[in-house]
């Protein structure tokens, strides 16, 4: 396990698109090798897909021969809805770069069998080879995607009905009317995220600091299901500092003394290009 910390939130975001973009890189897929990518969707992702498009347009990388697969996705709202992930995804990402539209896959909550649509995207992400690098961001009281508390550890993707304290905080994004709010999601399970061959998690504002704490400082719990990648043998934990006000002192410092080595070493992975 790693944590990253830097110190606001648009420096992480940054760093976290560098990893992206440097591994895909690094991975140098071609049109019988795609590189496959698990992605978030919320606030806290859209900085790092706002620098991701910056290093598309740029020329510094193509996602021609990438492949995606969303978290989650809400049940009966209409794909075309502002607040549907599906158009999250295409009007803060995937319009913006040169994606073979194929090739993102995001749930879909309108579909005439939930269960088979579930089942079906697992399978295509076997299909696909697995996941070589999956995001993700947490909500605070530590649920990933939406494996809310106790969720199983080794859930894959289902359907799920919202907890009330979900429904309440979505709301903002529905005019505050609860009634408006979808009550059950599509979406990939714990162990689906935990079968990546990596996983980067994440983290930035104060009020998601006491999930980072339960994430990395205590046991693996299934009321925080964040905590399960603790396990994970690839897990990169990326955050800013308010999400640290949590941490022992000691914590910190440890990990902030990984990154000063890391940094002295040049870490492969981010020096391909720049830090």
């Amino acid at each position: 396990m790693r944590l990253v910390i830097l110190d606001e939130y648009d420096l992480a975001s940054e760093w976290a698109a560098k990893y992206i973009r440097n591994k895909i890189i690094q991975f140098r897929p071609s049109a019988d090798r795609y590189f496959t990518l698990g992605l978030p969707t919320g606030s806290t992702p859209y900085g790092c897909y706002q620098k991701l498009i910056e290093y598309y347009r740029s020329g510094d990388i193509s996602f021609k021969y990438v492949k995606t697969f969303n978290m989650d996705e809400y049940v009966g709202l209409p794909r075309a809805h502002p607040e549907s992930y599906h158009s999250y995804m295409w009007n803060n990402f995937f319009k913006h770069i040169d994606i073979d539209p194929a090739n993102a896959h995001i749930l879909d909550g309108n579909a005439d069998d939930l269960e088979t649509e579930c089942q079906a995207f697992e399978q295509k992400i076997s299909e696909a080879g697995g996941i070589e690098l999956f995001v993700g961001g947490i909500g605070p009281d530590g649920h990933i995607a939406f494996n809310e508390p106790g969720s199983s550890l080794v859930s894959r993707t289902r359907v799920k009905t919202l907890a009330k304290d979900t429904i309440v905080a979505n709301a903002r994004f529905f005019g505050n009317d609860l009634s408006k709010v979808p009550t059950m999601a599509l979406t990939v399970g714990v162990g689906t995220v935990m079968d990546a061959k990596e996983v980067m998690i994440l983290i930035t504002g104060a009020h998601k600091a006491f999930a980072l704490y339960k994430a990395i400082e205590e046991g693996v719990n299934h009321m925080w299901t964040v905590s399960a990648f603790q396990q994970h043998p690839r897990t990169i934990f990326v955050c800013d500092e308010d999400a640290t006000l949590e941490l022992r002192v000691k914590t910190v410092k440890y990990f902030k003394g990984l990154m000063h080595v890391h940094n002295k070493l040049v870490d492969p992975v981010l020096s391909m290009k720049d830090q």
